[in-house]
């Protein structure tokens, strides 16, 4: 029987935010999904337009790599485990004051770090990723005992435990290019951020839960996860950073050709087509569709380097982010916040349109470096699509996360 005197349900503002570890996580996602985008699409129109360009410290394209590697969507992926993990792991729920301790210098460490952009100051801008690595390493002791607990299977839960690690590095590195200038550190920072954290974490998640939610939802459907397709696109994931780091990424190309058929051969025999079945869940096919088109754009790319033709440019990456990442993250919160908060399990009107569109906007980011002619205005384009996607989502879902559940349970 539930206590109707449960913080959860009439409690402080603070109170319901801690009250489940996704909440306060997927909040600071949203609004840096959508505010920390503002200055993005502001340079972006000054490359097209008579706009006034913001003033950046550091070559924008690098800026902007690493909030979106390391500042939005690290808080969906950290309430998304914390509040999956356990379960995957047939333990207790993690108590939302878990998330407390990691989730303040997170958040502190990105305010320092803005204030720092703003203001011009290097020393703030460095005081600021220290206190976001140590956030971060406050939620890698959080997970441990979870990922590695005693008798319980470590496939899922210790790969994303491992590449949430490979991230510290990455933040590491980052945090040494602010301190020093040294661009090789940046560099390393990008790369790291985009093959050995996202790419692995979305990945482990998709081949954990795709096949999951599609055997609850789909009659006569059989889970199909073979540890081997993980390991591939993992490996493959590893490999190209490392070229990556050492600036050779295009010498990757047989593995990302080999990462490519696997990824759309899982797609296939997840059964996309009838994943339309359920909106919720078609969400989740279409974004991993994504991953299978990144890494055939980077073979490809790779080839005809080597064949003496540079093209694509940024394509494959933004396959990646925008399409992969993006769009699963949209789907997944979604669902999270639905489930989690005591209402349907579906994606109505809105929700659905919104996914659609965030295809489209990925669609647009890719295309505009298929297309060199055109990559200003579709990259404009697509910048000023994903606030239109994005704002509403986040409209939606912010006061979510700081209302007691509908059905009045606690969490």
């Amino acid at each position: 029987m539930d206590n109707p005197a449960s913080p959860a349900r009439s409690g402080p503002p603070s109170n319901i935010l801690f009250a489940a570890p996704h909440r306060p996580f997927f909040l600071a996602g949203v609004l840096q999904a959508t505010l920390a985008f503002v200055p993005w699409v502001w340079e972006l129109l000054s490359r097209i337009t008579p706009l006034p360009a913001p003033v950046w410290p550091w070559p924008p394209g690098w800026v902007h790599g690493l909030v979106a590697a390391y500042g939005i969507f690290p808080f969906f992926v950290f309430g998304f485990l914390l509040t999956a993990m356990p379960r995957w792991q047939g333990l207790a729920d993690t108590p939302g004051s878990a998330a407390k301790r990691p989730w303040l210098p997170l958040v502190a460490g990105w305010l320092g770090f803005y204030a720092g952009l703003a203001l011009d100051l290097a020393a703030l801008r460095v005081i600021g990723l220290l206190l976001v690595t140590v956030g971060w390493g406050l939620m890698l002791v959080a997970l441990k005992p979870v990922a590695f607990a005693p008798g319980k299977p470590r496939l899922h839960p210790a790969t994303a435990w491992y590449a949430l690690a490979a991230g510290t590095l990455g933040l590491l590195a980052w945090t040494g290019f602010a301190a020093s200038g040294n661009p090789l550190l940046a560099r390393i920072g990008i790369e790291a951020g985009l093959w050995w954290l996202l790419a692995p974490l979305f990945t482990v998640v998709s081949h954990r839960m795709i096949p999951f939610f599609s055997g609850s939802v789909l009659p006569a459907y059989t889970p199909f996860k073979p540890t081997w397709t993980l390991a591939v696109l993992l490996g493959a994931s590893v490999l190209h950073g490392a070229f990556a780091m050492a600036d050779h990424a295009a010498w990757s190309w047989p593995v990302d050709l080999v990462a490519a058929a696997t990824a759309l051969w899982l797609s296939w025999k997840w059964q996309f087509r009838r994943s339309f079945a359920v909106r919720l869940l078609a969400m989740l096919h279409l974004g991993f569709l994504w991953v299978g088109i990144a890494w055939l754009l980077a073979g490809l790319q790779g080839l005809l380097h080597v064949a003496g033709i540079d093209t694509l440019g940024l394509a494959p990456l933004h396959a990646l982010a925008a399409g992969f990442f993006a769009t699963m993250t949209l789907g997944m919160v979604s669902r999270v916040s639905m489930g989690h908060s005591g209402r349907p399990l579906v994606a109505d009107g809105l929700t659905w349109r919104l996914g659609l569109g965030l295809h489209g906007v990925a669609t647009l980011r890719v295309l505009a470096d298929v297309v060199p002619a055109a990559h200003g205005v579709f990259a404009a384009l697509a910048g000023i699509g994903w606030l239109i996607v994005f704002l509403p989502w986040a409209w939606r879902l912010a006061p979510i996360y700081l209302r007691p559940r509908a059905d009045g349970k606690p969490g």
